[in-house]
């Protein structure tokens, strides 16, 4: 066992379905029973609304757990009682997902249509990235969160993750999955940057969306009609660039990789609340690539494909995902090669250590690093 797992008498369990199954066992149906194994029985009651929080992929991206997999998810879940419903929050970027129509037609390309999954798709925070609650944190960095409204009011939660690395953050596991990925447009904005906006005036209409939507009424429209922003009162929300439809007010992304790490846990501490008990995570460390889901390719996998996790604590099943590439041996031809078992991969790739936010998670209370991991066929 790697330091931070414990013995069989304490932390938390995770359960591990390794890549070959000794029983000649379908991967879909191992994940499945994952689930049960990991509690989603006990978190999920007869008629709960269940959020299936995972990530669509963006068109050109084949890194994305596939539709079968959730197709099994929302099965499980309905045995359970549940209703399940697929969901993730729209982005920040102007990509394929950055509003709930591009947002489903891109999800929909990629396989995840009703047909294919047996469940609805509900954009989280709603068709232009306003939808969310917001949710007190006693964080370091905010005293509130806002959270996609959809994940919010659901009674329980699945998470699906696919582990990879992150340019910004070193690793992206369910840590960034619910946090980065529940955060509304204009939270993941406040953990990108400390956030000043700035409106680019050959850009701007004049169409007064960002005057109508800043909660400090901090913009308004100049004489020279372009918008204005009185910097006294702004605190940095980020809901103007949310509001505007024409990329005016620009978006800041600069920040440094400890502030975003501990920004994305307190999201992810919002996100969670209310939900004790009611939540459940899946990781599937296979196609294990060194960049984000977001972009519209897939990088080389780095590591071979290792297997899928469960487990009912985000921070175990984090720590065991970044143990398990960090025990594996780079792959030839990949941006891994040449990497030993025991090198961490991810930060030898990005330049970032991503452990922060897994340390950070433990210290809010939101589960605990030391874990068992128990290996099933």
């Amino acid at each position: 066992m790697t330091p931070q797992q414990a013995d069989t008498h304490g932390g938390a369990r995770v359960y591990f379905a390794p890549m070959r199954s000794q029983k000649k066992r379908s991967m879909v149906q191992r994940a499945g029973d994952l689930l049960l194994r990991a509690g989603l029985a006990d978190a999920v009651a007869d008629g709960d609304l269940v959020a299936v929080k995972l990530h669509f992929g963006e068109q050109g991206n084949t890194g994305f757990v596939h539709p079968v997999y959730l197709r099994e998810v929302v099965r499980r879940i309905r045995d359970t009682g549940g209703k399940p419903f697929l969901t993730d929050a729209n982005t920040l970027y102007r990509g394929e997902r950055a509003n709930a129509v591009d947002h489903l037609a891109c999800a929909v390309h990629n396989g995840f249509g009703f047909a294919t999954v047996d469940a609805p798709l509900i954009i989280a925070d709603g068709l232009d990235g306003r939808e969310a609650v917001d949710v007190p944190v006693a964080g370091r960095h905010f005293d509130s969160v806002r959270i996609g409204s959809a994940a919010i009011h659901a009674d329980a939660m699945v998470v699906v993750t696919h582990v990879k690395g992150h340019e910004a953050t070193g690793f992206g596991g369910a840590l960034k999955n619910v946090g980065m990925g529940l955060g509304s447009r204009s939270a993941k904005q406040r953990m990108h940057a400390d956030f000043r906006p700035e409106v680019t005036p050959a850009e701007c209409t004049a169409c007064g969306r960002c005057v109508r939507w800043c909660p400090v009424d901090a913009i308004a429209i100049g004489p020279d009609r372009v918008a204005v922003v009185d910097y006294e009162r702004c605190y940095g929300c980020g809901e103007c660039v949310a509001a505007c439809p024409y990329g005016a007010i620009a978006t800041q992304w600069k920040t440094d990789a400890t502030s975003i790490q501990e920004k994305i846990v307190e999201h992810v501490a919002g996100a969670l609340s209310g939900k004790d008990g009611k939540v459940v995570y899946l990781s599937f460390v296979t196609a294990v690539s060194p960049d984000c889901d977001c972009w519209s390719f897939s990088d080389a996998p780095i590591v071979p494909d290792l297997g899928v996790l469960a487990s009912d604590d985000i921070v175990a099943i984090e720590q065991a995902s970044y143990d398990l590439v960090t025990g594996a041996t780079g792959l030839a031809g990949s941006r891994g090669e040449g990497m030993k078992a025991g090198d961490d991969k991810f930060a030898s790739i990005t330049g970032v250590d991503g452990t922060r936010a897994i340390a950070y998670a433990e210290e809010m209370g939101l589960g605990t690093r030391g874990y068992e991991l128990v290996t099933v066929d």
